[in-house]
């Protein structure tokens, strides 16, 4: 394991003296050469030529390595491998706590291999913030908040007992308690240091802070300069203990701003613009990085919005250089003036200050005038399918079809008692009197008959408090400011917050089917609101605080109103979410909700307030304000100087510094958790969160040769877009699943059966959850959704759960395969998805194209990803799913090499063979080495082991 340089090839150690104080750094003006111009590189590139500068020990990293990203060829194709060495770690809950499950798993597995457990311990700084285990169960009262916490406890005792241990128990790993903030603001708020400084060998060494994480919007901290992006847990786990990140050096996209945003535009608009267009250019496994003089006008948060937003048009980063805004927003969030000066120096020394006049060599360029950004929302499912506010009303109209059209496939079954199977009626808060008290304003919601659907069929609903109304397509029944996208970003929180104000000055109301919820990312925007006198507006609106977490982005957006939810699910109705946030895929926000809206928190508060979809927000009236005058939007909308002085009257650096100064302690909730003690974890047997996870159960010092593979049938067979959520869903347990029964069969009862997330520290129900999306439709088993398939073990392959097939092919020691179309594997960075889909059984996975990171955490779980051939699909190749089949090839590997295809041979029933080369999607020597172990922990333990 290494973390230091062990040789200087290019005689680049130098010092950097900043106010009397000496750093020991890496010139990247050392290298030189007749190929080589440092400074014309990207900023994101200097930043990877200064970590190998750093880590060269002549092995992992040679003086070849830094002559070839030095030298960097803008117009070639990526085929040189580096290995990267993050500065730090960053994780949320979910996904954080299966990495500390098999950490404490790996110290009793090198224990048992004969070595030394305390090897197992983060070499390089790991942080945690738990943020996605909060529910907004609560919510229109001023109790939330606080209940809401409370039930968070409730339910995740165990999990956060465990990382209290973790806390102690392994060096340099510190967790943020829940109640804090969501994990990418508090990184750019508090952790992110722009500049790291660490002691090595005696100096104190500073460099470019970098980090990997593992939640996919890890990017959001490329707006302060920070070059990181998300990897899978088993990614991170390897970074902890000191392994480098394998990467091939890629093509870096130039996207050059100028302009301002016009009024009435929002840094929500220009990210869902930016997102059209990156997803339409094509920027997958590449780094955007932004330059010209529209960055120099664009806020820091701004730029982090952007950051957030890489995931959804599918770079690996989208950064932003330093300059004096980045030093400006480090000021105002409270780092000290030492760090300020640092930062600066350092940038300036090292040639990473943004000069707006400065082009650096880019691969492909792309170009924004901002001041063309128009109001936008994105939807139903996709975050990249952007549509112009005043298309809005058409564009639901012509989606609508989709989801209410009898004979699509629509939810049918998958739904039965859905509301009562996520959240249990004794769950539901018996009052929302601030939202269920007011009357029901303008009724929007009776459609016309849908084109290619059914007509309208509209329902009378009746509250417990009397108020009554309609209900049909398109109704808003959440209205959620949310997740972290937009959350750290002050323009639109305020922005939303004066337009809610300016709203109940004109007495207006929100729509009373409408469930509204406000999750800011930090206790700061609480405080910014409260100084600002903003909070009371808010709340009469609904919108009253229900936890600083992920929520409603995540999925853990609660129950709705008890009679909407009836009333939905009674007639089936196509109704509306709309949320700030950056992920709207099908099956995400809540089980009751088919379509999904993605939109600035100014315009979640127009929503509401609308309450339905099929409004123009432009020419039709919200409501009437208290003399009977019809109020439009254009009424509240506040303009850009009233947000402006609001901030700069509001926002103060004290704010962080209070909300920051103990934040690792936690409140008294946290401290009084009872935290076991010792090296290694105690484990539970009868735990049904946290479970010793099986994945080095029969580990031998020397990997196996890999094989070929005989004999497998297909698991499931997918389209396009299949995303990480299909795959493995964070949401709810139904009672019926093969996970809901586990956790009866282990006395769990059902009110307290929490999330698929919450439980990602137990193996046995993560397995059982796998492919168990309630929207997922495997082509396998035609006429069903959720997680069904055929089992071809039995007579007539009758339809069963994914889980009892798996088991039964294992059982009869039958490997098995997931057939998808483009796209595969999309979204968060869910470890899980890989996880689960190993512990299946499946050894390979054949799909059109891949998103980078579960590719990625396939192979680090021991899967092959495979590829069609260009231009052909599993329907092309007249594949159904009911074929056998055989891989030759893959032995390739024992001999060093990565074979660039590999022969797939699919058998039919009636003898019938299609033959293909199927491309292998194993990129690099280091992911060909975790394969050949069976996988990337397995890879880093039997390294460790070796000294």
């Amino acid at each position: 394991m290494r973390l230091m340089a062990s040789q200087d090839s290019f005689g680049a150690k130098s010092t950097l003296d900043v106010d009397g104080k000496s750093y020991e750094i890496f010139r990247l003006d050392a290298v030189t050469g007749d190929d080589v111009n440092v400074e014309t590189l990207p900023f994101s590139l200097k930043v990877l030529l200064e970590n190998l500068l750093r880590t060269e020990d002549g092995a992992n990293i040679t003086a070849d390595d830094i002559r070839a990203l030095a030298g960097w060829d803008a117009d070639a194709e990526p085929d040189k491998e580096i290995q990267f060495t993050p500065a730090r770690v960053i994780m949320q809950d979910f996904t954080g706590v299966p990495c500390v499950v098999d950490l404490a798993t790996m110290r009793e597995a090198m224990a048992d291999l004969g070595g030394d457990p305390s090897k197992i311990n983060p070499l390089a700084p790991a942080e945690m913030v738990i943020d996605h285990s909060v529910i907004a169960d609560v919510f229109g009262t001023p109790e939330a908040f606080e209940r809401n916490v409370e039930i968070e406890y409730e339910r995740n005792r165990e999990r956060y007992q465990f990382l209290r241990w973790g806390q102690g128990a392994f060096d340099d790993f510190k967790v943020v308690p829940p109640g804090t903030g969501i994990v990418h603001q508090v990184n750019i708020e508090h952790l992110a240091r722009t500049v790291f400084t660490r002691e090595v060998d005696g100096e104190l060494q500073a460099y470019p802070d970098t980090c990997v994480g593992t939640d996919s919007h890890t990017t959001m901290v490329n707006g302060i300069g920070v070059v990181g992006w998300g990897v899978g847990g088993i990614e991170a786990e390897a970074a902890m203990l000191g392994q480098p990140v394998s990467m091939l050096i890629p093509r870096v996209v130039g996207f050059k701003l100028s302009g301002d945003l016009p009024e009435g535009a929002t840094a929500t608009d220009l990210v869902l613009t930016i997102t059209e267009m990156l997803r339409e250019h094509g920027v997958v496994g590449k780094f955007v990085e932004f330059y010209g003089p529209g960055v120099s006008a664009l806020p820091l948060a701004n730029r982090a919005t952007i950051g957030n937003m890489s995931p959804e048009f599918g770079s690996t980063i989208a950064v932003f250089p330093i300059d004096e805004e980045t030093v400006k927003y480090l000021r105002l969030t409270g780092r000290s003036e030492e760090q300020l000066a640092l930062v600066e120096a350092y940038a300036k020394e090292q040639g990473l200050w943004h000069d707006p006049s400065a082009e650096p060599r880019f691969s492909e360029t792309l170009e924004l005038d901002v001041s063309t950004v128009v109001p936008s929302i994105a939807g139903p499912k996709r975050p990249q399918d952007r549509i112009q506010v005043t298309d809005a009303k058409q564009s639901f109209r012509g989606a609508l079809s989709a989801f209410v059209d009898d004979d699509a496939e629509t939810i049918t079954g998958a739904y039965d008692e859905a509301l009562e199977e996520t959240f249990p009626a004794s769950d539901v808060p018996a009052a929302h009197e601030d939202v269920h008290g007011q009357t029901a304003g303008r009724d929007y919601l009776n459609l016309a008959p849908v084109d290619g659907g059914r007509p309208s069929d509209p329902v009378e609903v009746t509250l417990a408090d009397g108020t009554q109304f309609t209900l049909d397509h398109g109704a808003v029944t959440i209205a959620a400011i949310t997740s972290c996208t937009n959350t750290s970003n002050p323009s639109v929180m305020i922005g939303a917050a004066l337009l809610a104000k300016k709203a109940v000055e004109k007495g207006l109301t929100a729509k009373p089917w409408v469930k509204t919820t406000l999750a800011p990312g930090s206790k700061v925007v609480s405080d910014y609101y409260e100084k600002s006198g903003l909070t009371p507006y808010l709340d009469k609106l609904g919108f009253n605080l229900v936890g600083y977490g992920c929520t409603t982005c995540i999925g853990n957006s609660g129950p709705l109103i008890p009679e909407v939810s009836a009333a939905v699910n009674e007639k089936d109705l196509a109704v509306t979410s709309v949320l700030s946030g950056n992920r709207n895929f099908e099956g995400r926000i809540n089980p009751d909700v088919k379509m999904n809206y993605l939109a600035s928190p100014p315009l979640v508060v127009a929503y509401a307030l609308a309450g339905s979809m099929d409004v123009d927000l432009f020419d039709d009236p919200l409501g009437q304000d208290t003399e009977g005058n019809d109020v439009y939007l254009k009424d509240i909308w506040p303009s850009p100087s009233e947000v402006e002085e609001t901030i700069a009257a509001s926002i103060t650096s004290e704010m962080f510094d209070e909300s920051y100064a103990d934040v690792f302690a936690g409140d008294e909730r946290w401290r009084s958790l009872p935290t076991p003690e010792g090296n290694t974890f105690a484990w539970d047997e009868d735990s049904t969160y946290v479970r010793k996870a099986p994945y080095f159960e029969g580990m031998a010092q020397e990997p196996e040769p890999v094989t070929d593979i005989e004999g497998a049938r297909v698991l499931l067979k997918l389209g396009d877009s299949v995303t990480t959520d299909h795959i493995s869903p964070a949401g709810a347990i139904k009672k019926d699943s093969p996970a809901g029964k586990y956790l009866a069969d282990n006395g769990v009862q059902h009110r307290d059966f929490n999330s698929y997330g919450s439980r990602r520290g137990n193996h046995e129900v993560m397995i059982r959850g796998t492919f168990a999306n309630i929207r997922l439709r495997n082509q396998l088993a035609p006429g069903t959704e959720g997680g069904f398939t055929r089992d071809f073990t039995v007579d007539d392959a009758p339809v069963t759960s994914v889980y009892d097939a798996s088991v039964n092919y294992q059982e009869a020691g039958i490997p098995l395969v997931v057939l998808a179309g483009k796209e595969y594997g999309s979204g968060s960075s869910r470890d899980w998805a890989a996880k689960g889909t190993s512990l299946l059984g499946v050894k390979a996975v054949i799909a059109e194209s891949y998103e980078r990171i579960h590719r990625s955490n396939l192979i680090g779980m021991g899967v092959i990803p495979l590829q069609f051939p260009e231009g052909e699909s599993a329907d092309s190749l007249g594949l159904t799913g009911e074929e056998t089949f055989a891989f030759s090839g893959i032995t390739e590997l024992n001999e060093g090499r990565i074979p660039k295809t590999v022969k797939v041979t699919a058998t039919k029933a009636d003898g019938q063979v299609v033959t293909f080369d199927g491309k292998v999607r194993i990129d690099t020597p280091g992911e060909a080495s975790y394969y050949r172990n069976g996988g990337i922990m397995q890879y880093v333990l039997r390294q460790l082991l070796k000294g």
